[in-house]
């Protein structure tokens, strides 16, 4: 029942949120204008137009609605991996990033901006390049052992170190006037680059990952009692542990490639999660994404308000994400265990 509710509590503050994200920015709108806005694209008769509507419908339409399913989005495919991360390594300190998601979505990225890919080719390098570093750090763990979980984090560690490496080298060999500030922008994280066409590309591919992940919840459970454990309640171990980090891979990649690297989500989010409905991950991944989704837009709101020129929303993200982690750092044993 509490859970249902904190579900319910979620949803609802999820939804004020994105209202009151349609009002905040550079030009400021009232709520009735964008209610008003809304109700006419659906086709219904909310009265007569005020003089601005034609600026209200480019504002609302062209940039910060998209904008606001972007974050969303991204926020919540960020939480639900890290959350699936968390419960697969039995470790409440893992992120999405553990096994180079990051850093080789941050060399793809980096190669499209000197190859002047253009920015579909920039999301897709970005896209593949995530995938080929878990790809590298899952091989490098199956030249070992591929049971082990230390071998999985030790791969990671090494995908991320090349990667990482790879991105220093690019960004030393472009162009200093052009090419690097672009590369630079573009780590620290945007939501500028959110179209219409990227929203759509993004919308399925995060609902249908995050029900995915969700429906392995009961599995998750029995897995953090351990391989051998899990496996006598006839949990199929292997397939589970690296189905699981693929679709949570695929998730971190799709947000990188939308808006670059912003950090600190998907490790901070599921606890706050767990404190509020318990340890259970079928609980608690649908629960991660709402509130993920709540803190990347109020990052987004901030980054957009904050100052005249807008803040990376990545910037905004570690901030506030640091602020939060520390403040529920008492909490997060009694969370995990709960």
């Amino acid at each position: 029942m509490r859970a249902s509710v904190v579900g319910c509590l979620c949803f609802a503050g999820l939804i004020v949120v994105a209202m009151v994200s349609a009002c905040v920015g550079r030009f400021p709108l009232h709520a009735g204008q964008v209610l008003h806005a809304m109700l006419a694209a659906a086709g219904m008769n909310p009265g007569p137009p005020p003089p601005d509507a034609d600026m209200v419908h480019t504002i609302l339409f062209g940039a910060r609605l998209p904008r606001i399913g972007g974050a969303i989005c991204v926020g919540a495919a960020l939480s639900v991996a890290g959350a699936a991360y968390q419960a697969v390594f039995r470790n409440p300190l893992v992120s999405p990033g553990l096994l180079g998601v990051l850093a080789g979505s941050g060399t793809g990225a980096a190669l499209g901006i000197v190859w002047a890919a253009g920015p579909a080719g920039v999301a897709g390098l970005s896209f593949v390049g995530g995938l080929a570093a878990v790809a590298f750090g899952v091989g490098v763990a199956h030249m070992f052992d591929a049971a082990s979980m230390l071998m999985l984090v030790f791969g990671g560690l090494i995908s991320s170190a090349l990667f990482t490496a790879l991105l220093s080298l690019l960004k030393y060999v472009a162009d200093p006037q052009n090419q690097l500030p672009d590369i630079v922008f573009w780590l620290l994280g945007s939501l500028t680059q959110v179209t219409p066409r990227a929203l759509s590309v993004l919308v399925l591919p995060v609902l249908a990952g995050t029900m995915l992940l969700s429906a392995c919840g009961r599995m998750l459970d029995g897995l953090a009692m351990g391989d051998e454990e899990a496996r006598t309640l006839g949990i199929p171990v292997m397939a589970l542990r690296y189905g699981v980090i693929g679709g949570a891979t695929v998730l971190a990649a799709l947000t990188v490639s939308v808006a670059g690297m912003i950090g600190w989500v998907g490790l901070v989010v599921p606890h706050v999660a767990r404190l509020l409905v318990g340890p259970c991950n079928m609980r608690v991944l649908p629960v991660s994404a709402c509130i993920g989704a709540i803190f990347l837009l109020v990052c987004d709101d901030l980054a957009r308000s904050l100052s005249a020129e807008e803040i990376p929303v990545g910037l905004i993200a570690d901030l506030l994400g640091v602020v939060v982690f520390v403040s529920v750092l008492p909490l997060l044993r009694r969370g995990w265990r709960a």
